[in-house]
């Protein structure tokens, strides 16, 4: 009788802990350095990467290269908000892209490099057209960044996951400097 009301204790905390994150999916060029940029970030609690928004079931990788898909290399990005809200994780988002750039971030080009953001809880349009406006302000030229709802996301073949763990001189479009900036960055709470 104890151990099921200990096994019940536990699972009511994780439910409660599972319901209080939340998540966004940002597209910002290979989803390599984007996974690990916010990764660095206090308070992001996992970080997967995958195809969003695109138009087939299941994509792989080459079939996203091809640029017929739709696809965005995508970062979903589960955070905890009472460590990180959501308008500092996309101010450190637009630190992380050319948000001008239409289909290429660097090097990379083609549509599965676009910029994005795609949510799942509509309370967070506020928030994104907020920071939006904020980050557009610094700019003449109009952002490129996509805002739309998640229409689908779909995981990464394995290779892909936590690429810049497995492969720490892997290829990264992002500098050295901005990982250190995103572990560095701390929100400051009132």
């Amino acid at each position: 009788m104890y151990i099921c009301i200990v096994n019940k204790i536990y699972y009511l905390f994780f439910i409660m802990a599972a319901t209080s994150e939340k998540e966004i999916y940002l597209a910002g060029d290979c989803f390599w350095g984007t996974e690990h940029y916010f990764k660095q970030i206090e308070g992001v609690v996992e970080t997967e990467v995958g195809y969003a928004n695109g138009i087939i079931e299941n994509p792989t990788y080459e079939q996203v290269c091809t640029d017929q898909t739709r696809f965005a290399e995508t970062v979903r990005v589960r955070y905890n908000p009472e460590v990180v809200s959501l308008e500092f994780l996309l101010h450190l988002y637009f630190k992380a892209i050319d948000p001008v750039s239409v289909n290429q971030q660097g090097h990379d080009k083609g549509t599965q490099y676009r910029t994005g953001i795609y949510y799942t809880d509509p309370s967070d349009l506020a928030v994104i057209e907020r920071v939006y406006q904020e980050e557009q302000a610094a700019y003449a030229q109009a952002f490129a960044v996509e805002k739309q709802t998640l229409e689908n996301f779909y995981t990464a073949e394995e290779y892909h996951q936590d690429y810049l763990d497995k492969n720490p001189t892997g290829y990264c479009h992002l500098p050295q400097s901005l990982f250190e900036f995103a572990r560095e960055a701390k929100e400051r709470k009132q």
